[in-house]
């Protein structure tokens, strides 16, 4: 039991949270009858908090993701599919 190693990556915790973070985003603004996709694509590319709804604190949520690791995490995420 004690020869197993546990890895720990602030990396991959710090990813799992703008995942989480990101999806209260689009339900957010799928709730609000908005094309979620096209929402966050329209904010990552201006960095205009107006493409992102203020319902359920959406628009101060996607203010706390760094738009690069974000685009990282998706490159990384689609290259690995």
């Amino acid at each position: 039991m004690h020869d197993q190693t546990m890895t720990f990556s602030v990396k991959d915790d710090k990813e799992k949270e703008m995942k989480k973070t990101l999806m209260i985003i689009y339900d957010a603004l799928r709730e609000k009858g908005y094309n979620p996709i096209n929402q966050i694509v329209g904010y990552i590319l201006s960095e205009d908090p107006t493409y992102i709804t203020t319902y359920n604190n959406a628009r101060s949520l996607i203010r706390h993701i760094d738009r690069d690791e974000l685009l990282q995490a998706l490159v990384k995420s689609y290259i690995q599919y």
